[in-house]
């Protein structure tokens, strides 16, 4: 009777804990959302053009990048070769309208939720899009990002 009793209270501490927080969304923004996607704005700007300086200075020293496909990057140094290896020239991201998420971490930064679309300009039919996480430190006023979670990668269209 005493684990049920238990059991019943860890089930609704869950129900109560899952409820959806109060983030924002492309539908509600505020002040935290348009910064953080201004930010994602510039830092695949940076990553569409190849510009290793901007893209640099967005990304903590630190940085952990985990990858469905390719596994865990950490630093930035490796990070940018990355990037000047496998995607100058190659790939460019778009963000898919109205997937972007954007929570406050206290004391922190944020986290950013959202899909992205990858297209290959020379392989017009290579196109997929990815889910992704990425975790923003604020400095000061000075925004980095130290975590990245970039997952479900798939040849066909996660959002139509």
């Amino acid at each position: 009777m005493l684990n049920r009793k238990w059991f019943f209270l860890l089930l609704l501490a869950f129900a109560f804990s899952s409820h959806r927080s109060t983030g924002q969304t492309s539908q509600h923004p505020d002040a935290l959302f348009e910064t953080i996607k201004s930010l994602d704005t510039k830092m695949f700007d940076a990553y569409n053009n190849c510009d290793l300086a901007v893209l640099g200075s967005m990304v903590s020293d630190d940085l952990e990048f985990y990858h469905d496909q390719t596994g865990l990057m950490v630093g930035k140094a490796p990070f940018l070769v990355a990037i000047k290896q496998n995607i100058c020239g190659k790939v460019q991201r778009t963000l898919i309208e109205n997937t972007l998420e954007v929570y406050p971490l206290k004391g922190y930064g944020a986290v950013e939720i959202g899909i992205h679309r990858f297209h290959h300009p020379n392989e017009p039919g290579n196109v997929g899009d990815a889910k992704f996480v990425t975790i923003w430190h604020n400095d000061n006023g000075v925004w980095k990002v130290t975590r990245v979670i970039s997952y479900e990668h798939n040849e066909g269209l996660l959002a139509k």
